[in-house]
């Protein structure tokens, strides 16, 4: 079982930063592979970016590419989303994810394989 509890969402104008965090609880963090999704008012949940186990993988949407940063600190059992940047259109409400993967270093866009959710942090940026 693992607990994930997001933080560091906010309100930011348009060209700004945020870095969110997601802490998660349980001794097997480093067997999972962890995502951030977004869900927009009346839109579908979609990945935005994921990292492996040990970190050595990721995986950035087009929509992040180039302006996102996904890393994890596995002996502080968090992972991170830099988001510089930032458009009215990153706002949503940001999720963090596990996907229980202890024997692969790779990294899954799918929500339905990711095991445990947390309670998403809102991001409101402003034009």
């Amino acid at each position: 079982q693992v607990q994930l509890v997001e933080s560091g969402g906010g309100l930011v104008q348009a060209g700004g930063s945020l870095r969110l965090s997601c802490a998660a609880s349980g001794p097997t963090f480093s067997m999972y592979a962890m995502g951030w999704f977004r869900q927009a008012p009346g839109k579908e949940r979609e990945v935005v970016a994921a990292v492996s186990r040990s970190g050595g993988n990721t995986y950035y949407a087009d929509s992040a590419k180039g302006r996102f940063t996904i890393s994890r600190d596995n002996a502080k059992k968090t992972v991170y989303l830099q988001m510089n940047s930032l458009k009215p259109e990153d706002t949503a409400v940001y999720y963090c994810a596990a996907d229980f993967r202890p024997l692969r270093e790779s990294v899954s866009m799918v929500l339905g394989e990711y095991d445990f959710w947390g309670q998403g942090t809102q991001v409101t940026v402003s034009s």
